[in-house]
């Protein structure tokens, strides 16, 4: 269409969430890795916050995601390794059972937010298909408190990590984003199928987000039903290792 044409998108995102975070060491201590999970969301949701939107003119679009999520980890976390710098052999990684921990708390808020821009490759009466260029931002504070059996000490005897304390952290990713978005019609009817999926690059080693599903339309725009997943990795020494968030979605997108 020549003229403006605009979406609006709230959704409920339900994902599991799993992940390694790594903490940089505290006072005289050890690098500790905690385990977070994967754990169901409706255990850890203390609030959240999901909107999406879009405009498009002729051939060129521009696409939104902002994401709010406010959570408590407490049964699925665990201390499973500590990173410890030992005179001689050097930086040493000592594993910890899962016995040794007592009891785990782990508090995290974050923000995501991408923006993009996008180009129509194929329209055709019932599909279409863009491709697009762009960023996201991911801001996390995580904390994290523990009580273990014992303390982490080295083959030597050497405490390099306490049996009880806490310790916090966090991180602000921009990482450049490109993608393609799309739906196509199944058959006649008023069914079809959206999917959307994006590869990125920056502060992380590799981030990614994809998600397909089926959408029924009315005359005030579609009631949407889909699976996602997004996925960060810093690296060997970033907070955030092979963190993701993956499940279903349900929103509703208004056309105006």
């Amino acid at each position: 269409a020549d003229d403006w044409q605009f979406t609006l998108t709230p959704y409920l995102w339900i994902p599991t969430i799993a992940g390694d975070v790594k903490f940089e060491p505290p006072s005289g201590g050890g690098s500790p890795t905690f385990d977070l999970g994967p754990t169901d969301w409706f255990d850890m949701l203390n609030f959240a916050a999901f909107l999406g939107g879009s405009a498009k003119k002729g051939r060129f679009s521009m696409l939104s995601d902002m994401a709010y999520l406010s959570m408590t980890n407490e049964p699925d976390s665990r201390l499973a390794s500590v990173d410890a710098l030992i005179p001689g052999p050097g930086l040493i990684e000592i594993p910890v059972g899962i016995d040794v921990t007592l009891d785990t708390e782990t508090d995290l808020t974050g923000f995501m937010w991408s923006g993009a821009i996008g180009y129509e490759l194929l329209r055709t009466d019932t599909s279409y298909l863009d491709a697009f260029i762009g960023a996201r931002y991911f801001g996390v504070d995580v904390e994290t408190s523990w009580s273990l059996s014992a303390a982490i000490t080295t083959p030597g005897g050497t405490e390099v990590f306490p049996a009880e304390g806490r310790i916090e952290g966090s991180t602000d990713l921009w990482d450049a984003i490109i993608g393609v978005r799309g739906q196509f019609a199944l058959g006649q009817s008023r069914w079809s199928v959206p999917y959307y999926a994006d590869v990125g690059s920056g502060s992380s080693d590799l981030t990614w987000n994809a998600f397909a599903g089926l959408s029924y339309g009315f005359e005030w725009g579609d009631l949407l039903f889909a699976y996602r997943h997004l996925e960060y990795d810093e690296g060997d020494t970033g907070l955030l290792q092979g963190f993701s968030f993956t499940g279903p979605a349900i929103g509703a997108t208004f056309r105006f």
